[in-house]
């Protein structure tokens, strides 16, 4: 009896325990929903305050930015304009490369080359977001002055160079954990048809991880998009629609700083605009989620069946 007793008291103490991490667990989860919530609460209800005095067609189709400065100017183009700039030069950088070192680790490299390789890039993505901005500013911009002189002191391009570098090592991770997740009877498959290891990385294992390495893209350009240090030192304060990535422009993460710095006063249509210029940023980012969750959906069905 006494070790019956044992049992079930030691089986009840489990129960007990498994119930409170469970609910732990679900308090968790649950912190993240109201989290998100209040986040969205908070700049709807402010953005509600900015748009009472500002006209959303204004807001969203004008193409001059001057919210601080007489006469007022609440087209929030030039922003978005020099954001998606940045992210597209960021892009071009990034993703080849970081694929190219994904696939390099998962299907060339050797265990003593990974523990070469996997260091710097960790050591990439653990510097300073702000030493990447004085990085661009005082290594890249010479450099870019030197071979193009028409580049200004504060430019797109730098900024996008760093922001690229900065962004590279979660794509070349991710996408090497989307390869390596490859069965490797695929592999197997492709040599027994006598193709070359190139052959089999690019026509074989790429399409078969595609779904992990557009997320991995799609996540590292929304990581682009909320870069904020890097781009205020080294693209400027020039909210400016432009083409041209030799010139200064300013970002929606950079004109946030701006306006947080503390200079305009709470409760004016200028503050607000923070608000404003934030919501527009999560509803981008929010909305490459979407996208890159429906890729994933639809490659994985394809690969399913």
């Amino acid at each position: 009896m006494n070790a019956d007793s044992s049992i079930n008291a030691a089986a009840s103490k489990r129960l007990i325990l498994e119930w409170i991490i469970e609910r732990w667990l679900f308090l968790c989860a649950l912190l993240s929903v109201f989290t998100t919530l209040g986040i969205l609460y908070v700049l709807f209800g402010q953005s509600l305050n900015f748009f009472r005095e500002v006209r959303p067609i204004e807001f969203l189709t004008g193409t001059r930015w001057a919210p601080l400065l007489q006469p007022r100017f609440f087209g929030v183009l030039p922003l978005v304009g020099g954001t998606l700039m940045i992210v597209i030069i960021a892009g071009v950088v990034a993703l080849p490369i970081g694929l190219s070192i994904g696939i390099y680790l998962s299907e060339y490299a050797s265990p003593l080359q990974k523990k070469i390789i996997k260091p710097f890039l960790e050591i990439l993505a653990g510097i300073p977001t702000i030493v990447y901005g004085y990085f661009a500013l005082t290594f890249v911009t010479p450099i870019l002055q030197h071979l193009i002189p028409a580049t200004e002191i504060f430019n797109a391009l730098s900024a996008g160079i760093v922001v690229g570098i900065m962004i590279l090592p979660m794509v070349a991770s991710l996408s090497e954990d989307a390869l390596r997740s490859v069965p490797s009877s695929l592999r197997q498959g492709g040599y027994a048809l006598g193709a070359t290891s190139w052959q089999v990385s690019l026509s074989i294992v790429v399409p078969a991880a595609i779904s992990g390495i557009s997320s991995a893209f799609i996540l590292a350009l929304s990581r682009a998009f909320g870069e904020t240090m890097a781009v205020t030192i080294a693209a400027g304060s020039t909210p400016k629609l432009t083409m041209n990535p030799l010139e200064s422009i300013q970002t929606m993460t950079a004109f946030i700083v701006q306006v947080s710095k503390g200079d305009t006063p709470v409760g004016t249509v200028e503050y607000y605009t923070l608000f404003a210029v934030a919501l527009v940023l999560f509803a981008i980012t929010f909305s490459m989620n979407i996208i890159a969750n429906h890729i994933q959906r639809r490659y994985r069905e394809v690969y399913d069946h």
